[in-house]
Order: C-alpha cells, then sequence, then structure tokens
C-alpha cells in the first residue's frame, strides 16, 4: 500500500464493451493499490454486459472479471460521481468526441488500440485478438504504474500519460 490517495484512472471507449473494460480490469488487477480504475462508454451497451470475449481473455489471464459493466460516461460527470485523476480513451471514435466537463479537470491522454469486437474469423482466432489488446494494454499500464505519479501534478501526469500512448 502507499501513503498518498491512489490515482482514480477512467478509460474510455465508445460501448464500454472491450477495451475500456480490459483496461478497467488490468489496472484493476495490477494497480497494487496505487490506482483505482474505471472505464464508460460514450455509449453504453443498453443491456450493461461487456463483451463475452473480452471476459473470458481476462478470466484467461487470471484477472478478475467481478464487477464489471457496461456503463454511460454520464456515470462519472456527475457531482457525486468519484474525481478523476486522469481520463485516457482506448479507442479512436471516443478520443474524437466532446466529452463532458469532468469534476476536477483530471488530465486526459489518448491511447490508440485496433478495436477487438472489429475482428472476423472463429472463437479462437477472435479470441487471440481480445488477448493481443489485453497484452499492449498490460505492457502499457505497467509503464505508467512506474512513474512517480504521487509527486506528480496534473500537467506533468497528463504529458508522462501522453507519452505513453506512442508505446506498445
Amino acid at each position: 500500500m502507499t501513503d498518498h490517495p491512489p490515482i482514480n484512472v477512467l478509460f474510455l471507449c465508445t460501448h464500454n464493451a472491450a477495451r475500456s473494460i480490459l483496461a478497467e480490469a488490468i489496472l484493476s488487477h495490477i494497480g497494487k493499490g496505487r490506482f483505482r480504475a474505471f472505464s464508460a462508454g460514450t455509449q453504453a451497451n443498453a443491456d450493461h454486459r461487456p463483451h463475452p470475449l473480452a471476459l473470458e481473455a481476462l478470466q484467461s489471464a487470471g484477472v478478475s472479471t467481478a464487477g464489471l459493466r457496461s456503463k454511460n460516461w454520464d456515470e462519472f460527470s456527475a457531482p457525486q460521481a468519484p474525481r478523476m485523476d486522469l481520463v485516457i480513451t482506448v479507442c479512436d471514435d471516443a478520443h474524437g468526441e466532446t466529452c463532458p466537463v469532468w469534476p476536477g479537470h483530471p488530465a486526459i491522454a489518448h491511447w490508440s488500440y485496433p478495436d477487438p469486437m472489429l475482428a472476423e474469423g472463429d472463437h479462437d482466432a477472435l479470441l487471440e485478438m481480445f488477448k493481443q489488446v489485453m497484452h499492449r494494454m498490460h505492457l502499457r499500464l505497467e509503464l505508467f504504474m512506474n512513474l512517480p505519479l504521487a509527486s506528480l501534478d496534473r500537467l506533468v501526469l497528463e504529458s508522462h500519460a501522453k507519452e505513453l500512448s506512442a508505446q506498445h
């Protein structure tokens, strides 16, 4: 555990069904109490269910899927929402949309990943695409976690998060 409050990170994607869910679960899994991960979508799935292959990929890696659900980003712009320190879009469509005004004016970054829901093939080929995206996210999040985040202000945090967008 750490002497500093955890850093709240919100991952955004269009439907909050695959990439943002993967990022939330991975950071929650490896965050070691230094981070609290959340995810949301600009147009969250109406049934609030993440993509089944996203859940299967996470479970195959030993990452908990408990409590994961597709959420609309409005949930995090409400006054009672947790205050975010960093908001990261993980799909190009969500990156291009006008975001709500987030309470506390968090740092913003964009990390582009291919949409595994657009892949074609049999179950094994599709699952492999989800696993590849998950692996790339895990590598980038490991780098992110190694930053001295407790001593960084919002602008430096944003700068470091944007630098990581060019990696992996």
